[in-house]
């Protein structure tokens, strides 16, 4: 379900797949080859949201924001099944775990991983290509090239499997 709100319409590329019960509101911007899953809510009705090129919202997460603070997720980030972004900003290629909540002013790094679980407070850092882990969470340690493969495989799959979505969307 999609909603204007007060004025402001939410801007999806034709080559996205949003899940048919996913609720979109307001100023939200969702670049191509990006994919929203299965129950997933993203509200544009405080600030705006940017989601990027080849990021995947897993199902059941919350996207939302404070007054004049936008929430931004860049390209290639993969949100985790049940995560609650809030005035964030998710840095490219990076991968915050299931269930995480990432609150105002955060800042995910650059392929950095967020693991299962996690609390990122208000305003904290997390450096690129590190792991961390936690509530609240902590560096726990730089991640290795098989991390980052891993983290590649995961998005990828998320490509190929909302193309095939998409493409059973448009069959009915």
């Amino acid at each position: 379900m999609i909603y204007e709100y007060k004025g402001k319409n939410p801007t999806i590329h034709e080559s996205a797949y949003i899940a048919e019960d996913v609720v979109i509101t307001g100023d939200v911007h969702i670049d191509e080859l990006a994919s929203v899953w299965f129950k997933t809510v993203i509200r544009g009705d405080v600030a705006p949201v940017h989601i990027g090129k080849k990021t995947n919202i897993q199902d059941l997460s919350m996207l939302h924001q404070s007054p004049n603070l936008p929430l931004i997720i860049e390209d290639e980030v993969t949100i985790g099944h049940q995560v609650t972004l809030h005035s964030a900003i998710v840095r490219k290629k990076a991968l915050v775990g299931m269930g995480s909540i990432i609150l105002d002013g955060a800042e995910i790094g650059e392929q950095a991983f967020i693991g299962a679980g996690s609390l990122v407070p208000p305003g904290k850092k997390i450096p690129p290509r590190t792991l961390a882990f936690g509530r609240p969470a902590k560096v726990i340690r730089d991640l290795t090239d098989k991390d980052i493969e891993e983290m590649e495989r995961i998005k990828a799959s998320y490509i190929d499997k909302g193309q095939y979505y998409k493409s059973q969307q448009e069959k009915v």
